[in-house]
Parts: structure tokens; sequence; C-alpha cells
């Protein structure tokens, strides 16, 4: 499981060459968009939230830094406290890499736009301060890290958050007691625990401890890519539910998907379709319904 940004540095093998591609964003989502779906009536207006902008992307644009290759194309996006966006799209339309762009990750360069977290511009941010600032990252393919057992690990990186936030650090057998309701709730064997991260865990396993580092760090917001793939039907419902248990009306989740049983289970606020870098198309969850469907040539810009 990737461990969370707290506990790394620009050079940690968390930042792996398998990542993905950068990001842009609109203040609110852009009520003057309206979708229409061949032979289908057009897609609501999603209602607009009050909470206060805890993201705010505006014309992001970013490469490759080694190639120089654009991958965001100008990417608008808000959002807001106790909102739930989802991010859908074809492959190899920016979707991963605007999440990794949001974290810091060192192949990407941004060149054009702002991005702004709680107010705090974040392009100059080092990731673990990015982590420490509120924001959690779920890899698509989370790492092994050898010889750091699960518990050391949520250990420290909880530790980190408690000394940013002037609070002492808790010991093992105190944070024992914080961590095994958390495991149970998601239906993990506590001996997890005891072995390294992600050393030797199924595709299931690794997803599932990412959202218990999630469950037990916190984070104002969550990045959550393709946390569905290599789940099967049980499992999918005890990360959904874990998931669920942890909105308030001041956090949010961003989460990246290809299939609909994902937003079945977590209800999307907003629904948005990227395209060669770009958010296209914004709406509510109709619009993943009418792509479930019909697939992406369903839905139609007007």
């Amino acid at each position: 499981m990737a461990p969370p940004l707290a506990a790394v540095s620009l050079t940690s093998p968390l930042f792996s060459p398998s990542s993905s591609r950068p990001l842009r964003r609109r203040h609110a989502p852009p009520p003057s968009v309206s979708f229409q779906t061949r032979g289908r009536s057009p897609a609501a207006a999603p209602a607009e939230s009050s909470g206060s902008p805890l993201l705010e992307v505006r014309g992001l644009t970013a490469s490759v830094k080694e190639t120089g290759q654009q991958i965001l194309a100008g990417v608008d996006l808000t959002i807001r406290e106790g909102e739930i966006h989802a991010i859908m799209g074809k492959n190899g339309s920016g979707k991963s890499t605007l999440t990794k762009v949001l974290v810091g990750h060192p192949h990407y360069e941004v060149t054009g736009g702002t991005i702004l977290f709680k107010g705090q511009d974040l392009v100059d941010m080092e990731p673990e301060d990015r982590s420490l600032a509120g924001l959690f990252m779920s890899f698509q393919a989370p790492i092994e890290i050898p010889g750091v057992s699960n518990f050391d690990f949520l250990l420290m990186a909880v530790n980190a958050r408690r000394e940013k936030s002037g609070l002492p650090a808790l010991g093992p057998l105190e944070f024992y007691s914080v961590v095994s309701p958390k495991v149970d709730a998601l239906k993990m064997d506590p001996k997890f625990l005891d072995r390294n991260v992600n050393e030797g865990f199924s595709g299931g396993e690794r997803k599932r401890n990412e959202i218990l580092q999630l469950s037990v760090i916190g984070a104002d917001l969550a990045l959550l890519d393709e946390i569905d793939s290599g789940l099967d039907v049980d499992a999918l419902e005890d990360v959904a539910n874990a998931v669920n248990g942890l909105l308030t009306p001041q956090n949010s989740v961003m989460m990246i998907t290809h299939y609909q049983r994902l937003l079945d289970l977590i209800k999307p606020s907003y629904v948005h379709i990227m395209e060669n870098g770009k958010i296209i198309k914004t709406g509510d969850s109709s619009i993943a319904t009418q792509i479930n469907e019909g697939g992406f040539k369903s839905i139609a810009l007007v």
C-alpha cells in the first residue's frame, strides 16, 4: 500500500514510473454547461454546495518533466467541503495524472494555472507538506515497503500529523486502541498490522490497506484512484462503507473510477468527464449511468 505522503519525500519510491498524468479546474461546477444524451433527456444539473472551497484548480496545465509531453491541458475544478467528486474518462485522458500533480509527483511539472488547497498555493509545497495540510492519496498501484510493518508505518504517519497539530505522540499501546476498531470495520485480519506494508498482499488487500491508512490518518480531501479495481463485490462494499463512514460536512473525496458500481455505493455530488487533459463535462450521477449503458459516445456536449 502506498504510504501516506506525510511520511515520504520527493525521492521516495512511492513515486514510481508507473504513475499517471496532470490537471486543471473551475471555481464552482459550471452551471452554464448542459449535457444531452442521444435519445435521452439532458442530465440534471447537480445542486451547488454551500461549503467552503477546499480545492480550487484554475487553468492547470502540466507536462512530463523528462520529455516535456503535455498531459494536462487546462483543468478547472472546484471541490467544496462535504462534496464527493467522481472523475471518469477513457484511459489516457489525464485522470490519474491530475491526482499525482495535486500531491506533487516529481515526474510532472506544472506549466500553467493555479492550485489552491484551503487557500494555500500547493504548487511549491513538498509532497509531505501537502499531506500534513490534509491531502491524502490512495494510489492505483500501491507499492511494497519491505522491512516496515503496517503498524509501525501507520503509527509514524499518525504521529507526524499530531506533531504538526501540536499534539503529543501516541505510544504503541495507545495507538493500538485507535487502529484496532478500524481494522475490524474493514473486516481485515488483525495480523495484517504485523505484516510489512503491502508485501505479499493481493490487489484487493492492498486496496483495503489504502483505505485503512485513510481511516487511521484522516484527511480533509481524499484522492482515491480506482479503489474499486481488484475488489470482489463483498470487498468493494466493505471499502465503500469505510469511505462513507469517514465523510463529514467538513471533508471531501475525489475518486477516479471507470465503473458505475462504485458510484452506486459512494454517491457523488458531481461527475466530471475528462478527455485530452481537460474536464469537458460536469453533471450529476446520471452521466455515469448513461456512460455505463452506452459508453462515452452516448453523451454529447451541447
